[in-house]
């Protein structure tokens, strides 16, 4: 990096992640897991350290034991390292007895807690998206332009632009105008510089990521300007936009999905599974971190596998499993099929004995013969056999006590009961 950048990291753990639920029901998003083994807090911490950044705090208001029984568990620097990740949940204070009221409430609410450390710039992340960035890059470029905030944008269509926050930027690459979620009718406005390649292809719009670098005076004294600011997109960007501040976007054209709904979430596990991700988990460098466990290797027995990826612990006797991410410590039954679906696997394993003696209990994981396709299991279901679990996008939206169906996709519910012969979804 060029001199010296002493920056921390705040990550946004993001509201009650509603669009989320039944995932979010008893854990923030930030500790939703992904990709068989991870939790969405891992790509940002990830990122930071991949890139150096080693002081990080979580900001969270929901659910939040479990996240920080995950950072807790995972993210341990040696003794001779002044790097952490600290989990700052919203509080009563002297100053505010209110919850984070949006982004830029949760970053004004917990500047206190860092000034017992030394840093001239702020990073702040997103606790809910996929992507591989290296900070140092957007670092040294947020120097080379001596802005005072630096905003991480990406290149889109005309198709997806409205559902963003789009820059104006000028050939230097600084942000002259902002609006947030335009209407189609006024994208002709909207278009900024791009290369030539992503220009014909539509990209030509800058959608913010909401990954932001502030210079830590400029973000005070917009705090102190915008006192009822109490979001970044819709409040503190404009105003500093309109107030003179040098504004910078850093444009970004690599693989980043905001996992902000159940269908995103669903399709961003699923392309894990693709012969060549786009998201890369198999990587020397840009690696992902996260709890390591002392599990068994998983093992199958005769079970044809395509395209999927299996987590480790796992003790699989399915017929097939097509295109699916399964978990950690998963256990499926004879002749069982899955096809285009998560199992996140079970917290821990039921022994033998308790198997046996519970005769009148389903035992966690999947039966046998049964199908399940279209779906998401959370963690430490019971699944009787002969069961079918068929999602389709004709479904209608609908919740029950155990599962419900969004956009066509059956969730089971975290530690969801299902008896034998039960039928979900559709049945031909």
């Amino acid at each position: 990096m060029k001199g010296t950048i002493k920056m921390i990291c705040l990550i946004l753990g993001g509201g009650q992640g509603s669009r989320l639920y039944p995932l979010t029901s008893s854990r923030s998003k930030p500790a939703v897991p992904i990709g068989g083994k991870y939790r969405l807090i891992d790509i940002p911490i990830s990122n930071c350290i991949n890139s150096g950044v080693r002081r990080m705090f979580v900001l969270t208001q929901f659910n939040s034991a479990s996240l920080n029984r995950h950072i807790k568990n995972t993210y341990h620097f040696d003794n001779f390292s002044a790097g952490f990740v600290d989990i700052l949940a919203a509080e009563q204070t002297p100053n505010s007895d209110k919850w984070f009221q949006g982004t830029a409430d949760a970053v004004r609410q917990s500047m206190h807690h860092l000034t017992g450390h030394e840093f001239d710039y702020v990073l702040i992340l997103s606790g809910d998206q996929l992507y591989q960035m290296d900070f140092k890059l957007m670092a040294e470029f947020h120097l080379d332009q001596n802005a005072d905030l630096t905003i991480a944008t990406i290149p889109v269509d005309k198709q997806d632009a409205p559902e963003f926050g789009i820059m104006k930027v000028n050939k230097h690459n600084v942000i002259e105008t902002f609006i947030e979620k335009p209407k189609p009718d006024v994208l002709s406005n909207w278009t900024s510089p791009v290369p030539a390649p992503l220009k014909k292809k539509g990209r030509e719009y800058l959608a913010s990521m909401g990954i932001y670098i502030f210079r830590k005076d400029a973000l005070k004294r917009l705090f102190d300007e915008n006192p009822d600011a109490t979001d970044f997109g819709k409040g503190i960007i404009p105003a500093a936009i309109n107030s003179g501040y040098n504004v910078s976007s850093y444009q970004f054209d690599h693989y980043w999905t905001d996992i902000g709904n159940i269908r995103s979430f669903y399709e961003a596990n699923l392309e894990l599974c693709d012969n060549l991700p786009k998201f890369n988990l198999f990587d020397n460098h840009k690696r992902i971190y996260s709890r390591a466990r002392a599990l068994a290797p998983s093992k199958f027995f005769g079970t044809r596998l395509n395209k999927s990826i299996v987590a480790e612990g796992c003790i699989v006797h399915a017929k097939l499993i097509d295109y699916s991410v399964i978990g950690v410590r998963s256990r499926i039954g004879e002749k069982t099929v899955v096809k285009n679906a998560i199992i996140m696997g079970n917290d821990y394993y039921q022994s033998l004995e308790e198997i046996v003696l519970q005769k009148d209990e389903i035992p966690m994981g999947i039966g046998k013969s049964c199908h399940i396709e279209q779906a998401i299991i959370d963690k430490d279901c019971r699944i009787g056999n002969n069961v079918i679990i068929k999602g389709d996008n004709s479904l209608p939206n609908s919740e029950t006590e155990h599962y419900c169906i969004v956009e066509g996709i059956v969730v089971l519910k975290k530690k969801a009961i299902i008896p034998d012969g039960t039928r979900i979804g559709k049945i031909n």
